[in-house]
């Protein structure tokens, strides 16, 4: 059976261009706003990447940081982050979902247990930034047996050698972070450099779907849609941020600039 998470691939090369996947912080800046603004994305993307709030993070830049930071405050705990996926796939315009986060959460809640929830409340996809390949093999596996497609990471500083192991042993998607440094950062390189450490990537596998995040904004998005996918996470974190400071309400302020970025991509 195809998975959700392909199904959406076809469906954008189908229509000649790039999946389009946000990040959010599960809880921010509340549980209630955090499923609104989910909703209210829909509309306009293809995938969710839902990170569950962590306070040592390793990879996220200071505008992911300070929202998961906001809904550690509120209290956010793993079984509000199911809570927030359960609900969400109940709306009738809910789209795939992939969760995002740190293994230590996963590994204190149970392995097993984590997987089977994650089945449980409709998860299609997971991300777990410390857990990389080959230490990630046999939780793979467990994911693969639930149909929840396990997305490997790969870098400009992944060697070839590696980078074939990593791809032939992957689901069917690939994240490629495009810089080194962590998430919000600005585009150390050039659209043009990412697209050629992109094209290495498709060149060992063009079936398997990649898609590439870090440093993606208004600015950069339209100059990498040649992609099969594009994730914008800071930006979004940052909108949350701008709305809470204005006193403005993020769903509506969020919802606006995503739409903005599917329009750069068509």
């Amino acid at each position: 059976m195809i998975s959700t998470i392909t199904s959406v691939f076809k469906k954008c090369k189908k229509e000649k261009r790039p999946a389009l996947l946000t990040y959010t912080v599960a809880g921010d800046n509340n549980k209630k706003k955090s499923l609104e603004i989910l909703k209210s994305i829909s509309k306009h993307v293809d995938i969710c990447e839902i990170g569950f709030p962590h306070n040592t993070p390793i990879a996220d830049g200071g505008q992911i940081q300070t929202s998961a930071y906001r809904s550690i405050k509120k209290g956010t705990k793993l079984r509000d982050v199911f809570q927030i996926v359960k609900q969400f796939k109940k709306y009738k315009n809910h789209k795939p979902v992939i969760l995002m986060g740190y293994y230590n959460m996963i590994f204190q809640y149970g392995e097993n247990k984590f997987i089977n929830k994650c089945k449980e409340v409709g998860v299609n996809g997971l991300i777990v930034v410390d857990l990389p390949w080959p230490d990630n093999k046999s939780f793979a596996k467990k994911c693969k047996k639930k149909s929840i497609i396990f997305v490997q990471l790969l870098s400009p500083t992944t060697s070839n050698k590696r980078m074939k192991k990593i791809i032939s042993d992957s689901h069917d998607m690939i994240y490629y972070i495009s810089m080194l440094g962590t998430t919000g950062s600005r585009l150390k390189i050039s659209s043009k450099e990412i697209l050629k450490n992109y094209k290495k990537v498709k060149r060992i596998n063009k079936n398997k779907n990649c898609v590439i995040g870090f440093g993606i904004t208004n600015e950069t998005i339209s100059s990498l849609k040649s992609a099969d996918g594009l994730v914008v996470g800071s930006e979004i974190c940052k909108e949350i941020t701008k709305s809470l400071k204005k006193r403005q309400n993020p769903v509506t302020n969020v919802s606006k600039m995503v739409k903005k970025l599917k329009n750069k991509i068509l």
